[in-house]
């Protein structure tokens, strides 16, 4: 079916739901900042090195599905706002280790979850069918966008 011969009230009927998911996202990191100060991925953030202490900034990285650059920037501004340490110890004097200050995990207790945002943790309650489905149309869509391939290592939490 063309884009012309599909009844006017199927894109109006996608749209909708396209905005009861980004609300939602919006809606839940609005909730983290306004009760502990900080973005969600910087939440999101301060959480994997929390679970993993030691964690360097490309593993961070790669834990959250983001760019280097990303990591880097996000763990700036938690060293700098005294929620993260970063240091060198260990075997490997050159790659610098994560850890969560004390003032990090109290933050974390007050913060509501889940901490990788509402979007993460519902794409994983989906079974394999409906999620190979939707990465399927999600990638039809994506073409006709004609969107930055880039843009899929930023992630959607204000930083």
């Amino acid at each position: 079916m063309t884009p012309a011969a599909q009844p006017a009230e199927a894109p109006a009927r996608v749209l909708r739901k396209f905005r009861l998911v980004f609300n939602a996202v919006r809606t839940h990191f609005q909730r983290v900042e306004k009760r502990v100060g900080l973005g969600g991925a910087q939440l999101w953030a301060l959480a994997i090195v929390r679970a993993q202490p030691g964690i360097g900034v490309s593993a961070l990285a790669r834990a959250m599905d983001v760019q280097q650059s990303t990591a880097s920037n996000l763990v700036k501004a938690l060293v700098g706002a005294g929620l993260l340490e970063a240091g060198r110890t260990g075997a490997d004097r050159r790659a610098v280790q994560l850890r969560v200050r004390a003032e990090g995990t109290r933050l974390l207790r007050r913060a509501p979850g889940p901490y990788a945002g509402v979007l993460p943790e519902a794409l994983a309650r989906l079974d394999a069918t409906t999620l190979e489905r939707l990465d399927e149309d999600l990638q039809a869509l994506l073409g006709v966008l004609h969107t930055d391939r880039r843009d899929a290592g930023r992630p959607l939490a204000p930083m």
